[in-house]
């Protein structure tokens, strides 16, 4: 078994590394900009459906990098174009996940939001039905039922 750092690798192997990462990327972009989509027409963040391909993408694609740096490869892609490529959807994907942390920040907000709400609404209702108030003492006068039948 040889060192990884005496590992060379071919330029074509960096360029099909950098088409391979290209086509991860770009199902990436696909995934993040609908769930996007789906979070700027105000759906909550735990009825999105892309969730589970969007997080296999993004294990795929770290595993990735994850490689490429533990062999202590670099993509030393040859092409001029398709380095350009890459560079560009390396964009892409980070101002799409961008916008998607923003958006699933705004969607856990107004999650909270109507927790906090409905759960006030419970205190409401619980406060208007109990004769006790938040100090534990009685919040209604006390009402006596004797009868001054004397036998």
């Amino acid at each position: 078994m040889t060192p990884a750092r005496n590992t060379k690798i071919s330029p074509a192997g960096n360029d099909e590394r950098a088409r391979s990462l290209i086509a991860l990327i770009d199902g990436l972009i696909e995934i993040v900009n609908e769930e996007n989509v789906e979070l700027a027409k105000g759906l909550p963040a735990s009825r999105l459906k892309h969730v589970d391909e969007k997080n296999r993408l993004a294990t795929l694609f770290e595993q990735s990098v994850a490689e490429a740096v533990g062999k202590a490869a670099s993509l030393n892609v040859q092409d001029r174009v398709l380095r350009e490529q890459l560079m560009e959807r390396i964009l892409r994907l980070r101002a799409a996940m961008d916008e998607n942390v923003m958006r699933l920040r705004a969607a856990i907000d107004a999650s909270n939001r109507r927790i906090e709400a409905i759960m006030h609404a419970i205190r409401e209702q619980i406060a208007n039905v109990s004769p006790y108030g938040a100090a534990g003492r009685r919040v209604t006068p006390s009402m006596s039922f004797g009868t001054n039948v004397r036998a």
